[in-house]
């Protein structure tokens, strides 16, 4: 279809379609939504062509018109001017690719994937096992320079013995390459794919690797350990009972703000839950109590449990049960806790996997699960508590005397 081709005829067209000039092979493709790009159509050998030449207004009538006349004249000299375009754009990948280097590119991948962590130690552990084991072998390589007996080299040294590190490291150098490829650095297979690539070279890890769980006291000997737990002093003695009353994670407690409790109710944030999924607590009364306490010794913070205003490290808690004596880990109190609803009381289980705040994996299940089943787990966290202080005596403690 015809249109005059001045600005103001073109800036009020809106009928979708193709747009004719009197300029050979010049035309102003209008598509939905009213864009409008200038396409230059022609014929090179048998087949027919559309050289994109970019959008109105950005590009100008006049300037529309001298960029079709140059790529006239380049089929005059037999160029093809969608070929040249193309070969031009692969030679800047490649003069891209070969000044970027493994290290400096991973390293950008971590920092633009930080954000979906809600724990700072995954870019540490990522940043980690990269410069110990990766770098040295591929660190200042170019990125479409790495096959797979670099990735070999990588991980056939600690595949046997570091199992578990070099499976996660294998997964991370995947997901790096993967990111390569797609912003077009590199090209062909990825050498770190496990599925029909290394998995025909590499042992399967579950075939040797013993599961590791994460060492949790038995139930029964919880009662007796929160007893020994309330005769130490500190914060961090504080905040490791309150994330066994609640069976939490150790972040979850650490990064814990005063201002997300409101009356017996603890309400974290979605950003800070590892299901993304905002997730309330209800706290019981010796919980209210350790938030009380911590308070007092730390009145002016923003944090539910800190030192000088300053939140608790995820150390902090560790470092308490290695104080105690004690081998276990701050994780596997959630196992002691599923362990005891499971072997002691009536609660459902379903009941139980929402206080851990576990993702549901079954998808339909999780699509009729409306609610958070909060007062069956006040019920539950309630007699957990009882269970905890079962061995407790002479625990009152009066606020004000503290």
């Amino acid at each position: 279809m015809k249109l005059k081709f001045d600005y103001q005829s073109i800036k009020n067209a809106k009928q979708v379609g193709r747009h004719t000039t009197n300029e050979k092979g010049l035309q102003l493709l209008i598509k939905k939504g009213g864009y409008k790009y200038w396409v230059l159509r022609y014929t090179y050998g048998a087949n027919r062509h559309d050289l994109t030449l970019g959008s109105f207004p950005e590009i100008s009538v006049a300037d529309a018109r001298l960029k079709a006349q140059e790529a006239r004249y380049k089929l005059n000299q037999g160029i093809n001017p969608i070929e040249e375009r193309k070969a031009k754009k692969a030679a800047l990948i490649a003069q891209t690719s070969s000044s970027i280097t493994f290290e400096k590119f991973a390293l950008g991948v971590i920092e633009s994937k930080r954000i979906e962590w809600t724990n700072e130690k995954h870019a540490a552990q990522w940043e980690a096992t990269l410069r110990e084991y990766a770098f040295p072998v591929i660190g200042q390589k170019r990125l479409d320079a790495i096959d797979m007996e670099d990735i070999l080299k990588i991980l056939q040294p600690i595949w046997s013995t570091k199992t578990e590190t070099a499976s996660r490291l294998r997964g991370r150098l995947e997901w790096i390459l993967a990111a390569a490829t797609t912003r077009k650095l590199r090209t062909g297979m990825n050498p770190a794919l496990w599925r029909g690539l290394l998995q025909t070279i590499l042992p399967a890890p579950k075939k040797f690797q013993k599961v590791k769980h994460h060492k949790a006291l038995p139930y029964r000997s919880l009662p007796a350990f929160i007893a020994k737990l309330r005769e130490m002093d500190g914060m961090a003695a504080l905040a490791l009972e309150f994330l066994i009353l609640n069976a939490n994670r150790t972040s979850e407690v650490t990064d814990a703000l005063r201002n997300e409790v409101t009356d017996d109710i603890w309400t974290i944030p979605a950003d800070r839950m590892k299901a993304r999924t905002e997730h309330r607590v209800p706290l019981c009364k010796r919980s209210l109590e350790i938030i009380g306490i911590a308070k007092l010794l730390d009145e002016d913070s923003d944090y539910l449990f800190s030192r000088k205003g300053k939140k608790l490290t995820n150390m902090a808690m560790p470092m308490m049960l290695r104080r105690m004596g004690s081998d276990v880990t701050v994780h596997g109190f959630r196992s002691t806790f599923r362990d005891w609803v499971s072997e002691e009381t009536m609660h459902s289980p379903e009941v139980a996997e929402m206080a851990l705040a576990h993702t549901i994996s079954n998808k339909v299940e999780a699509a009729y699960r409306r609610g958070d089943l909060f007062e069956r787990r006040r019920v539950l966290l309630t007699d957990w508590e009882t269970f905890c202080q079962s061995k407790t005596y002479q625990n009152v403690v009066d606020l004000k005397a503290a």
